[in-house]
């Protein structure tokens, strides 16, 4: 019985040749479209010590938006378009960046300890997406 395929759809066309498949678009997911915004500056760290209090961040980031030095970032997680933790940026004048108030409540929220991996990107206008990995290296 040719032509009785399983389902809508499947099997041959009505002239009998197979058809070809329709190309699959995907919807964007939350995190598709949040990967979509461009990342100007991205570096990872392995935290060493205890991550609560003041966090010297990459020099080479601190040269990077030195013309602007913002005096708060907002610490996102990826792929999440939630409310973001406002976090205390200091620079010590002599090119150093450090972030202060808020960074404690970003690592209480997030657990992190000594042996964590944390990808930062900079994605302008002082917001900055973080990926959080724990000591085994896993989200």
């Amino acid at each position: 019985m040719a032509g009785r395929g399983r389902g809508r759809g499947r099997g041959r066309g009505r002239d009998g040749a197979a058809r070809s498949p329709s190309p699959a678009t995907p919807s964007p997911s939350l995190s598709d479209l949040h990967e979509e915004q461009e990342v100007l500056f991205e570096f990872v760290v392995v935290l060493k010590g205890d991550p609560l209090g003041i966090y010297r961040m990459m020099d080479k980031l601190a040269d990077f938006i030195a013309d602007n030095e913002p005096t708060a970032l907002h610490l996102r997680k990826a792929g999440c378009d939630c409310r973001g933790w406002p976090v205390d940026v200091l620079f010590d004048g002599r090119g150093k960046m450090y972030l202060h108030t808020g960074w404690e409540k970003f690592t209480h929220y997030h657990n992190l300890k000594a042996g964590c991996f944390l990808t930062f990107s900079y994605l302008g206008d002082a917001d900055m997406s973080v990926k959080v990995f724990d000591d085994t290296r896993y989200r």
